[in-house]
């Protein structure tokens, strides 16, 4: 393991993060008010504390940069971009003890959404912008953004794009991995533009709506409103809501295609179509139950089902009715979806659509093969053959990922919190969704939960953002030796 490379791309992601410090500060400046030299302060430790570890890890070759320090690298950056962008939540007095104002950077830069504040609209204007601004960052990944403006990074660029964007595979846009990056950055600035503008268009302030447009695209979830995007009462920006939070759930590199004008690989895209299916089929079946059991009004049932079932399938956390007052059988429903998520190269969080889709195919295989067992069959997804080693690889991964729930639940259980809310919780986390159920519903905050509760949870949100194994391969005594 060759620690300086480490340091060096970890130190080089957290000047870049700087930079973003400077929005706020403006924001502040704008508004005026008094968490400018906050800003600043934050800006100037994470700035110079980058320039001086850069300055002093920058002469090796990163041409070496090799898996190890690929995901050494982007874990430690996860960590260390979570620790500086506490400070504005420290140095404001927003949050005033390290685990609370560490737990919402965390939550922020993995676009989970849980926060610890309990009342969102008496923050100042900057640091509402600043908790907008870090899941916009996280959506797309600060490491994915720092290999699209600096190329310095070299051929070890394809390793660190896979260790932040792990999936079943990788697709490159371009050739070269930092135009890949270039792409995706370009498209996502682009959705977030057009998503700002919507918002406007439905009656939003300049201000709310890129705040909004932030978290939309990104599926994160936090909003400058306490009761969220319900406090603007507006049917019309619940149903773009909608919209465009499975825009940011859908493979960014579909919207590619889409440029090159290439719709039938779009149209024909095998986990598109399973994804936009299971999504209608679970808004029709929870609208017809909502309506025979809590709502009178069929468009009321209609408009609620299909948000909370759109912001949770994504992973997007935004609420407009507490479902923990729904039915058992809705309840039960939006604890599983929280573990589906969005596709494969999207924003959003979860086992995502298309392991799921190959998963059911590979559990008909296994019936079709009892019934015929001399049959030659193979999964086919968009016309390519899978080979067995893909499907089981994704079988390890969700078992990994139910271990992973149940030690981590049982760990949060262990600080007295109950078991709906504890298991509910933990989902949350590590599919990055923001609000479960029990004592942390959409209409409640992490505020009240035990340190050690919150801190399982970190660990849980950076585990889940970084699809367990960037991480949990720092664990395996073999990750270590030469």
């Amino acid at each position: 393991m060759n620690i300086k490379i480490v340091v060096n791309i970890v130190s080089l992601n957290c000047i870049i993060l700087s930079v973003f410090m400077l929005f706020p500060l403006v924001i502040s400046l704008i508004y005026n008010t008094s968490e400018v030299y906050s800003f600043l302060i934050s800006f100037s430790v994470t700035f110079f504390t980058g320039v001086f570890v850069y300055s002093l890890t920058k002469k090796y070759k990163h041409e070496e940069l090799r898996y190890r320090e690929a995901f050494a690298s982007v874990t430690l950056t996860w960590i260390s971009v979570a620790f500086f962008g506490s400070l504005p939540y420290l140095l404001t007095g927003t949050l005033g003890s390290f685990t609370n104002a560490y737990f919402e950077a965390m939550s922020g830069f993995t676009t989970t959404g849980a926060s610890v504040i309990t009342d969102v609209e008496s923050l100042r204007k900057g640091i509402l912008f600043w908790r907008s601004i870090t899941q916009w960052i996280g959506g797309m990944g600060i490491v994915v953004f720092v290999l699209a403006v600096l190329p310095v990074l070299g051929t070890g660029g394809m390793q660190l794009f896979k260790a932040e964007v792990p999936g079943i595979t990788v697709d490159k846009l371009r050739p070269r991995i930092v135009d890949t990056a270039k792409l995706l950055w370009s498209i996502y600035v682009g959705i977030t533009l057009i998503i700002a503008g919507l918002y406007t268009l439905c009656g939003m302030s300049w201000y709310d709506a890129i705040c909004h447009a932030f978290t939309t695209i990104s599926t994160g979830g936090f909003s400058t409103k306490n009761a969220s995007l319900s406090a603007f009462n507006s049917p019309l920006i619940e149903y773009v809501a909608g919209f465009c939070m499975l825009l940011g759930s859908i493979n960014f590199g579909l919207y590619f295609l889409l440029l090159r004008r290439e719709f039938n690989k779009v149209l024909n895209n095998s986990e598109l179509r399973f994804y936009l299916s299971l999504v209608l089929i679970l808004i029709t079946l929870i609208t017809i139950n909502l309506k025979l059991t809590a709502y009178q009004s069929l468009e009321e049932s209609f408009r609620y089902t299909l948000f909370q079932i759109i912001s949770l399938i994504t992973t997007t956390g935004y609420a407009t009715a507490d479902y923990t007052k729904w039915n058992f059988f809705a309840q039960t429903i939006i604890l599983f979806l929280m573990f589906l998520g969005g596709m494969v190269g999207s924003t959003a969080g979860g086992i995502k659509q298309l392991r799921i889709y190959i998963m059911i195919k590979q559990i008909y295989k296994e019936f079709y093969h009892l019934i015929h067992p001399r049959a030659v069959t193979s999964i086919k997804i968009n016309d390519r053959t899978l080979n067995q080693e893909i499907c089981d690889s994704i079988w390890t991964f969700i078992f990994l990922a139910f271990i992973v729930w149940i030690i981590s639940s049982i760990m949060v259980s262990a600080t007295g919190l109950d078991v709906l809310t504890s298991l509910s919780s933990v989902a949350s986390a590590l599919n990055n969704v923001g609000p479960a159920l029990g004592k942390a519903g959409p209409t409640t905050t992490y505020a009240s939960f035990p340190v050690l509760a919150k801190w399982v949870l970190v660990f849980c949100m950076l585990v889940g953002r970084l699809e367990y194994y960037t991480v949990l391969i720092l664990f395996v005594p073999a990750f270590w030796k030469k």
